[in-house]
């Protein structure tokens, strides 16, 4: 479109207007009838937007053209003109995540057993594989797995709280922690002494870890070190701070598990 404006500009003010209504990208994308990944790419400039598009999305978060292309532009005023009631800083999504321990026990059992035979599955690779599984149930569900926190750090993305959970594991005799050697390099294995228990899975939970086991479990812990930090959740996430798990919507392959129908032009 006849604009002065950049691709990454348009792509900001469209995601700040987004945010400022409390709407999702899914909500949004459903109402410009493009799909998730389009309107991510728009946000990240990474794509355009035509006349047509520009339109509907003037429509549906209520702004003005002329001012959204004002170099004088700012959401909290585009809002502000079209509603008094709302605060200026509405989430997108309340996308902070509640740790459910015993979900989380769970999980960490049935990983282990069934990778309880693969010497490879040290603690570098299981980080990576409960990684995973957290992260592509919240792409494919938008709910939380485990609702467990992982920090960006040297080696990957780490789940928070796990030596605690480890510390009970083993105490309550469900966990044997080992110190062993793979490949010449020491390594921190960990045995499961009980069964997880399966009525806490959802079918929907378990097809997802079992994806994750299946694709990853063989990998080494340099090789799945490697894949993660090319996954654009771990990214783009500054050193030590913790991954927000909507980054997950602005995956693309081989990474996205998601399957979307793409309709638009």
């Amino acid at each position: 479109m006849n604009t002065t404006l950049s691709q990454k500009q348009i792509g900001k003010r469209l995601a700040e207007l987004r945010k400022l209504k409390g709407l999702s990208q899914e909500d949004l994308a459903k109402s410009i009838h493009i799909s998730r990944p389009s309107l991510a790419q728009i946000e990240l400039g990474n794509r355009g937007v035509d006349i047509l598009e520009m339109q509907s999305f003037s429509l549906v978060l209520a702004f003005s053209l002329d001012h959204f292309l004002s170099k004088d532009f700012t959401a909290t005023q585009e809002i502000l003109g079209t509603t008094k009631a709302k605060s200026t800083k509405i989430e997108e999504r309340v996308s902070i995540p509640t740790l459910q321990v015993n979900k989380f026990k769970n999980v960490l059992l049935y990983i282990l057993e069934r990778c309880a035979g693969k010497p490879n599955v040290g603690e570098t690779v299981l980080y990576k594989l409960l990684y995973f599984a957290d992260f592509n149930y919240y792409e494919l569900y938008e709910e939380h797995l485990t609702g467990a926190n992982y920090r960006k750090l040297p080696y990957g993305p780490v789940p928070q709280k796990l030596d605690a959970i480890f510390t009970q594991m083993i105490e309550a005799g469900q966990l044997q922690r080992i110190k062993a050697e793979y490949r010449g390099y020491p390594q921190t294995r960990y045995l499961p002494l009980e069964k997880a228990d399966l009525t806490e899975l959802k079918a929907s939970e378990k097809d997802v870890i079992d994806r994750v086991i299946e694709q990853m479990s063989d990998w080494s812990a340099t090789s799945i070190s490697d894949y993660s930090h090319k996954d654009l959740p771990w990214e783009v996430t500054e050193n030590g701070e913790d991954i927000n798990y909507n980054l997950a919507f602005y995956r693309e392959l081989p990474y996205t598990v998601r399957v979307y129908n793409e309709t638009e032009n």
